[in-house]
């Protein structure tokens, strides 16, 4: 999977300062709306914090992967952010979240949202790729970053 198919530069926030879980992924919904035509933050957000509510979506390594399914979408779209500060994110192993990349996939989406998932959980079990996406400064920086994934 090329990240840069789900992710656009206008997707990417760097070292966003002072929030919670919840206004992380009310964050995330709402870089995605502002750029995607047709989608609701508010819709968006709902359906992140119900998959949350499901199990926490935090991988490990400080990393989290928020995803939901969208009635209306007709393609995977992804936004990423870093965080200045670490949250509580209920992650897996128990560490604090700084690098949350979203996923919105097709309601219909069956087999490719997991694939798409497994591979992006692939390139962010990464230790380089992780360690690229945080020193980022800007988003011009992370989504480069991002799009440098590991092969």
């Amino acid at each position: 999977m090329q990240i840069e198919t789900i992710l656009s530069s206008q997707r990417t926030l760097c070292r966003i300062e002072g929030v919670s879980k919840k206004r992380a992924l009310e964050i995330l919904a709402n870089t995605i709306a502002e750029q995607v035509p047709g989608m609701d933050a508010d819709d968006i957000f709902r359906r992140l914090i119900a998959r949350e509510k499901l199990g926490s979506t935090g991988i490990g390594h400080g990393i989290a992967i928020p995803h939901c399914r969208i009635p209306g979408c007709d393609a995977t779209l992804g936004a990423l952010i870093t965080l200045e500060e670490p949250i509580d994110f209920d992650a897996i192993d128990g560490e604090a979240v700084d690098v949350l990349f979203a996923m919105l996939v097709p309601a219909e989406a069956e087999d490719d949202h997991l694939k798409t998932l497994a591979a992006l959980a692939s390139a962010l079990n990464e230790p380089s790729y992780r360690e690229a996406l945080r020193q980022a400064e800007s988003p011009e920086q992370l989504y480069q970053a991002a799009i440098d994934q590991p092969s």
